[in-house]
């Protein structure tokens, strides 16, 4: 048995090999004696700004995060990632309610304070610059925190988004106000959360982070700045959550016309060259497809997997299947919608799937914008599945959130067991 990836928009060689990495491991691992194969076309057959982008008046090169949560703690995260000192904005502007034990008067003056006796938010800001020199501990070591940053792509990003809310005005006026330990608790998971979303923002689509590993991250964080688990009922999670879900609700309409297009190559632009172009990649598809023996499993993540329905389907109703290719499984795929749209080659809207064609496993996301169903667009085809994952994660790093998800690789060996491939 052999497995094929395909990959989406916008991907090149670096990012390519990375996300292939994972996909052959955890492939390989539940498959021990299956051959696992790569088909990467994005520097052949993607698109590119030709003339620098020129075309385009008043370019810029400012990126806006867009975030279309259905959920609190997905829009929260969305908001953050925009703009990863607001939780600590809401703190240094709102500080903390009067009424309750233990509130402090929320002004930075403790009638209880003791003379000599550090306040608990400058503790913490003490802890958060302490951090920010030495990540992983006075001696180099890294335990758990560093393998989580290198095995997530977060790395890189990492000290500069500690660096950036220690040396923060909204962290400093936060930390003044908080007078009491609950309040530098919440301090703590706040500035937690703003650098885990600053190296989340930073790495962007190179991050291979799942909400599990994220939270874990908060959570390692949180404890070397003296906190624990987060505040119930904490202010700024209250106010922030309101604000993340009336956000997400509305269109983010702040970018630019320039930040748009250039931000959008090459992941449009792929886009809308293989549209013009496709037949380029779909050759260069059944090339790598027939090469080697079946039976061939196909995995097509977002184009890719337009672009293998569009080869499958085309193939099939024309000179018969493509060879070897038992199963075709799409990941976070857009083929359903343009199918709807008559946007796909091979398939105008209405028209049944050809004879030949494959078994096909549709997975998606419901926070993944750029995800669609299948199954409702051919009622009553059998060989047409659906299979929803939850990754907890905001739009867009929902779109490349599929690849450590346990459930995807398990959903697949379902699918080829159905299929009777060996």
């Amino acid at each position: 048995m052999r497995f094929l990836f395909v990959h989406g928009t916008g991907v090149r060689r670096d990012r390519h090999d990375t996300l292939f990495a994972l996909v052959r491991e955890r492939l390989t691992d539940r498959f021990p004696g299956a051959t696992v194969d790569s088909c990467f076309w994005g520097e052949r057959f993607g698109a590119a700004l030709g003339s620098g982008g020129r075309s385009v008046p008043g370019l810029r090169t400012a990126a806006a995060a867009h975030a279309d949560a259905a959920d609190t703690e997905t829009a929260e995260w969305g908001l953050l990632l925009a703009d990863p000192l607001c939780e600590l904005r809401v703190l240094a502007e709102a500080g903390w309610d009067t009424a309750g034990p233990g509130s402090g008067s929320g002004s930075g003056d403790d009638p209880f304070a003791l003379p000599g006796v550090q306040p608990a938010g400058t503790r913490v800001l003490d802890l958060l610059h302490r951090f920010a020199e030495a990540p992983y501990g006075p001696r180099g070591e890294g335990g758990e925190l560093r393998a989580l940053l290198d095995g997530t792509g977060l790395a890189p990003g990492f000290r500069p988004a500690l660096l950036a809310a220690a040396g923060s005005a909204e962290a400093a006026r936060a930390g003044a106000r908080a007078t009491a330990e609950p309040q530098a608790r919440e301090l703590a998971t706040a500035l937690a959360r703003s650098v885990t979303a600053g190296a989340l923002a930073t790495a962007g689509a190179d991050a291979d982070c799942t909400a599990a590993e994220r939270d874990r991250l908060v959570e390692l964080i949180t404890a070397r700045l003296g906190g624990g688990a987060r505040v119930p009922g904490a202010r700024a999670a209250a106010l922030l959550g309101r604000l993340a879900l009336r956000v997400s609700t509305q269109p983010l309409l702040n970018a630019w016309r320039g930040s748009l297009t250039a931000g959008a190559t090459p992941a449009l632009g792929d886009i809308l060259r293989y549209q013009a172009r496709g037949t380029e990649l779909r050759s260069f598809l059944h090339a790598r497809i027939t090469a080697a023996p079946g039976p061939t499993v196909l995995i097509g993540h977002s184009l890719g997997g337009i672009a293998l329905v569009d080869l499958l389907a085309l193939e099939a109703a024309t000179g018969g299947p493509v060879p070897g290719a038992e199963l075709l499984v799409t990941v976070g795929s857009q083929a359903p919608y343009l199918y709807e749209l008559g946007a796909l080659t091979a398939l105008p809207p209405g028209s049944a799937l050809p004879y030949g064609f494959p078994r096909w496993l549709n997975v998606y996301d419901r926070q993944d914008v750029l995800s669609y169903v299948a199954g409702p667009v051919f009622p009553g085809d059998p060989r047409v599945t659906d299979h929803e994952i939850r990754s907890r994660q905001p739009f867009p790093a929902s779109h490349s959130a599929y690849w450590k998800q346990r459930s995807l690789y398990e959903r697949i060996e379902v699918a080829v067991a159905e299929a009777g491939i060996g």
